[in-house]
């Protein structure tokens, strides 16, 4: 995916600023630069933590994850799975986009592209969110491009409150809900209740775009 192509992604690259990874996106039509800190995630989940009073062990047992995965994860040393940045996002009681976006409270109305929080999930390569509504107070949606490569997914089964809905904008994935199996390809559109168990993973060889909403912000 590193320097896009003519369906309008920007182009990204990975360089190095006092001594940790960031991640640059320039916007092709003013060819600006916005710095994505990859550690964003693990910052502002240590920060979250001790504004609640929490030890990195009681998180890790109400995310049900490992204390040396959290550690990893907040010390900039791992990128946290998709399953793993909700679970700690419903243990922290926040949406998954405000692990790595700031709280914006102004009353912007356009978002433009390049200039977007966009966060790298999973191992590897993973796959790239991207968020397309701020992160903001009293917010009943929240909306992402996801950008999941060959192999990767949710890496597990994701509950959580609400609804959702999709569209798939190029390649394919397998979306698994209640233990049904459904290929999706360019123009499937999905919707199911978040509390039904349901899954995806991109069982093809070619970079998934999904276009993918959540009411309310649980996810």
């Amino acid at each position: 995916m590193a320097g896009g192509g003519a369906s309008g992604v920007p182009a990204f690259r990975s360089t190095h600023v006092y001594g940790k990874q960031t991640m640059i996106v320039r916007a092709r039509k003013k060819d600006k630069i916005v710095f994505m800190p990859e550690s964003r995630v693990g910052l502002k989940m240590r920060h979250t933590r001790l504004l609640k009073g929490l030890t990195l062990k009681r998180l890790a047992e109400m995310a049900e994850c490992s204390e040396s995965l959290l550690s990893r994860i907040e010390n900039g040393s791992a990128n946290p799975s998709i399953k793993t940045m909700h679970r700690v996002a419903l243990a922290l009681d926040m949406p998954v986009s405000g692990l790595f976006q700031e709280g914006v409270e102004d009353s912007s109305v356009v978002l433009r592209q390049g200039e977007r929080p966009t966060v790298q999930a999973g191992q590897a390569k993973g796959h790239r969110l991207e968020a397309l509504i701020p992160s903001r107070r009293g917010n009943l949606l929240s909306g992402y491009i996801n950008d999941i490569e060959p192999g990767s997914g949710s890496e597990g089964v994701i509950t959580h409150e609400g609804e959702e809905f999709g569209y798939v904008l190029d390649g394919e994935i397998e979306l698994v809900v209640d233990k049904k199996k459904y290929q999706l390809r360019p123009g499937d559109s999905f919707f199911f209740r978040s509390e039904r168990p349901h899954s995806y993973t991109n069982n093809r060889k070619k970079v998934a775009r999904i276009l993918w909403l959540n009411t309310p912000p649980t996810f």
